[in-house]
């Protein structure tokens, strides 16, 4: 397509397009099918990450056991990845 809007050939290019504006909300997904919220920790210093747990004793646990075998690793990021769902508000 040329910078003119004219495809190939010089046949116009269609740009009509339909635009609704809607009002969306957003909130937790707490549905009983809803994905499990997790948890990790991620190491500061190194960038490793436990691994994803719905317990969130597994990531506390792999930030003592990172930590010990890396003695100057203080420094963690919680990481929660929590389901959400988006509709549009009537």
């Amino acid at each position: 397509m040329s910078q003119t809007g004219r495809a190939r050939k010089g046949r116009p290019v269609n740009t009509r397009a339909v635009i609704r504006h809607l009002e969306w909300t957003i909130q937790p997904d707490r549905e009983p099918d809803a994905e499990p919220t997790t948890y990790a920790m991620q190491c500061a210093v190194c960038g490793k990450t436990s691994p994803p747990s719905v317990d969130f004793g597994v990531p506390q646990d792999w930030v003592f056991e990172h930590g010990s075998r890396n003695p100057s690793h203080h420094t963690y990021r919680e990481i929660i990845t929590r389901p959400w769902r988006a509709w549009w508000k009537p």
